[in-house]
């Protein structure tokens, strides 16, 4: 996305078609206190499919944070990047999604300007949408473990564990990934049950060690240097961070599943974050 350009008088024009739809949406849809916030992340990311407009209700028209930095802040940004995509192009396809607090993330299996997985991540305030960010990385055409990106459990269980899961993960960020204690890792990952979706390493903490050591002696190491969120529900848990990958200034969405107090499966996008020349609004990847 960092790649497409949307002028401002398209922004304009999709200002002038979007706002007034969201101005004269139903008392339900404005209020949305009872609603289910999942279904309208879900129907929302859909409408890039089918095009429905009534979607982009969830949206708050005067305040809404946008951090893909190839898009327009606003609901004129979000209205020409659906403007921009060629007619009956694209095809999304959710496969995870869970909450916390105010915040939705959604895992999902794009197909605009190219197939791409994406980690989208909405907040919340009184019931419509004030905020985003993403994270997107090309579709691999064949995976070191076999699995496919996005393959795996998508159903949210032991909600209970929610606290004790996000302390866990952001255990193993500050001790393994940002180099705090990486002795530490056994404590964090079953080595023998560790199910693999980065594309380039095969499954087990085994193997996640050689690809690590591989990058490093090659003289690009994989750098983890700040966490910026980690968000959970039951057994899935987010984290968004940012570092270096192949000598790039990248964003890192890795998500967990944990298992009795274990991180025993991991998905993750990997995303360049363009030099501030080329972003399309001030609010910054994270």
């Amino acid at each position: 996305m960092t790649k497409r350009f949307l002028h401002t008088a398209l922004h304009t024009a999709l200002a002038a078609l979007i706002v007034p739809m969201l101005a004269m949406a139903s008392p339900a849809i404005a209020g949305q206190k009872t609603a289910d916030p999942n279904q309208h992340v879900a129907e929302l990311l859909k409408s890039i499919e089918t095009g429905a407009a009534e979607p982009a209700s969830t949206i708050n028209p005067e305040k809404y944070i946008q951090h893909n930095l190839g898009v327009a802040d606003g609901i004129a940004g979000f209205g020409a990047l659906l403007k921009a995509l060629p007619e009956g192009s694209a095809r999304v396809g959710t496969v995870r999604i869970f909450r916390d607090g105010d915040y939705v993330v959604a895992h999902t299996e794009y197909d605009f300007f190219g197939p791409k997985i994406g980690f989208d991540i909405f907040r919340f305030e009184q019931g419509r949408i004030v905020e985003h960010w993403d994270n997107l990385q090309e579709v691999a055409l064949k995976t070191a473990s076999g699995r496919t990106q996005t393959s795996g459990p998508a159903v949210v269980t032991q909600r209970e564990k929610t606290e004790a899961n996000k302390s866990l993960v952001k255990g193993f960020v500050n001790d393994v990934l940002m180099g705090g204690n990486p002795d530490k890792i056994t404590e964090y990952i079953q080595p023998d049950n560790y199910a693999q979706h980065n594309p380039a390493v095969a499954d087990g903490l085994d193997a996640l060690m050689v690809a690590l050591k591989s990058m490093a002696d090659a003289g690009t190491p994989m750098m983890y240097t700040a966490n910026h969120m980690v968000l959970g529900e039951g057994n899935f848990v987010l984290s968004v961070s940012e570092g270096q990958f192949l000598g790039n200034h990248s964003a890192f969405y890795d998500l967990f599943r944990v298992e009795n107090g274990k991180i025993v499966e991991h998905w993750d996008t990997i995303e360049t974050i363009p030099p501030k020349a080329e972003w399309k609004n001030a609010n910054g990847k994270f």
